[in-house]
Formats: structure tokens, sequence, C-alpha cells
């Protein structure tokens, strides 16, 4: 791959989990950033624990090497809440824009469960073709609000979410417009359906729409004990279910390789959220820049 073309970050989730604080609760900022450009990343997205000052953040990170290059945003058009929606989703545009990040990345959180005590296999949300209609509307009105400032906004495709299967990716990309875009993570698709052949052929279906890239291996038998006993998907984080890629059970070969055939430009992040007393997250994030190396020239 173009190094050029091509960047490598990490999600501070390694370090400090904002769905579940108490996992790396001893774990500050400066560690976490310090240890990131440590281990050769040039990139983070954005943590609890990060300075909401930008001229401080970037003080921070510029010292390190280091640049935000996305952000998590909560989106609500599906239960109808768009005013509310749009008006935070400026705000969040704007402080990435000044920290100089080009991709927001977004999940839908209607009837999300994905941090709530429910089966994450058996009790996800479906929507309802009204709820469908408001989703895409409102996402489409987010491109253009994106493009305003240059930027791109795109989709996180996630579990316990409306959108988490690749027939739901589909019905999302068919119904919104061509620069409203998807955040392709390998893990939860994989973790989604279980299956090799379903990373792959959503990678390379929506290739030309994928502006953000999370890079995340899965262990199938943490993944077996969620599905058996209808486990949360915090349980499952908490007990192993993410790794870094390279540890787990997805192959990444066809994946870099079809990012490389179609000349994908933009980040590529290493986001695997686990217990950092169990999983220490420096060297885990020397082990994906590793093995990223070896496998991408990167």
């Amino acid at each position: 791959m173009d190094s050029k073309k091509v960047k490598l970050g990490i999600a501070p989730i390694a370090w400090t989990n904002d769905d579940l604080p108490e996992l790396g609760s001893e774990n500050t900022f400066e560690q976490c950033v310090s240890e990131m450009a440590l281990a050769g990343f040039t990139g983070s997205e954005v943590g609890n624990k990060y300075p909401k000052d930008t001229d401080l953040l970037k003080e921070k990170l510029d010292i390190r090497g280091i640049q935000i290059c996305n952000a998590w945003f909560s989106t609500f058009f599906a239960v109808g809440k768009e005013e509310e929606t749009i008006a935070e989703f400026i705000k969040h545009r704007d402080f990435l824009h000044t920290m100089g990040a080009e991709v927001i990345g977004c999940s839908e959180q209607s009837h999300s469960i994905q941090g709530l005590d429910k089966s994450i296999f058996n009790e996800k949300p479906v929507f309802t073709d009204e709820e469908w209609d408001r989703l895409a509307a409102g996402y489409n009105k987010l491109a253009k609000l994106a493009e305003e400032k240059g930027m791109k906004v795109s989709l996180h495709h996630h579990m316990g979410t409306g959108v988490q299967t690749p027939e739901e990716v589909d019905k999302f990309m068919e119904i919104t417009d061509e620069n409203v875009y998807l955040l392709f993570d390998s893990g939860h698709m994989y973790y989604s359906e279980g299956t090799q052949s379903s990373v792959e052929k959503v990678l390379n279906k929506y290739i030309d729409r994928i502006a953000h890239v999370h890079l995340k291996d899965v262990r199938e038998n943490i993944l077996g004990e969620v599905k058996e006993n209808n486990l949360s998907f915090l349980t499952g984080v908490k007990k192993g279910a993410f790794t870094i890629p390279g540890d787990g059970i997805i192959n990444f070969d066809p994946i870099f390789k079809t990012l490389k055939d179609a000349d994908y430009t933009g980040w590529m992040v290493v986001e695997a959220e686990q217990d950092p007393a169990l999983a220490n997250p420096f060297e885990y994030a020397v082990r994906a820049r590793k093995f990223i190396a070896e496998k991408t020239g990167l």
C-alpha cells in the first residue's frame, strides 16, 4: 500500500472504554496517546478522556505526532429525532474539522441494544419501512452538512443496531445518496455473520463508498460463548470477543488486497476493545502495528 494515501491510526478504546468506564479507568489520556505514538501510529479517534478544548488537544497531540482522524457520533433519525441529531452533528462536525479530520463516523442508535444487558443476537432492533425512510433522509442531510466543510459522513455498521447485517448494510446503501459513505468494520461484520465471506463480500461490494476502515479481529471461541449463552454485546467485550488484527479468526490478506487494488485512500484504524487489565494496550498496539507492516508494507 501507498503510505502517502493510507494512514494508520488506533482507537483509544483499547486503553479506556467509553461504554465500560471501569475498563481502563486507571489509564490517562497522556499515557494513551504517548503509547499510540511509541507503537508507531500517527492517528487517533477520540475517547472520553481527551481534552475538549481544541487548542489544548492539538498541543498534546502535535508533540507526539498524532492527529485526530475520526470520532464516534450517535444519530437517532429512525425514532424521529432529526432536529436534535442535526444540531449536535454540526457541533461535532465543527470540532472534527478544527482538529483536521476529514471523515465523520456515525452510528444509528435508535433502539440500539449494544449497551444494554440483552442478547446481542436475539434482541437486536429491526427497523420498519418508515424508520428506514427517516434514517435515509437524515443521513442525506448529514452528508450535505459534512460537504460544507469538505468532509465525508459515514455510517458505522455495528452490533446491536438496526444496521448490523449485510442485508441491512445493503438496504442503507441503496436508500441513501452516493455521498453517504460506509465505515467498514471487519470485526463487527464477522461478529454479525460468523463468516469470512460476509466480511469480504461487504468490503468488495462497497469499496468505492468506504471512507474509513476499522481493523478489528474476533476470537471465535468467545463469539461462540456469546451465541450459546445469549450474552450481551458488552459482556462479550469484557470476555475478549474482539482483539487486534492477526490475533483472531479473520484472514486479513484479502481485506488488504481489496483495499490496495481499489487504491483506497484514507485511514485504517485498529479498534480492538478489550479489558486493558487482560490485554496490555501498548503491547497489543505494538503487535498490531507489526502485523500491519508485515502484511501491507506500511
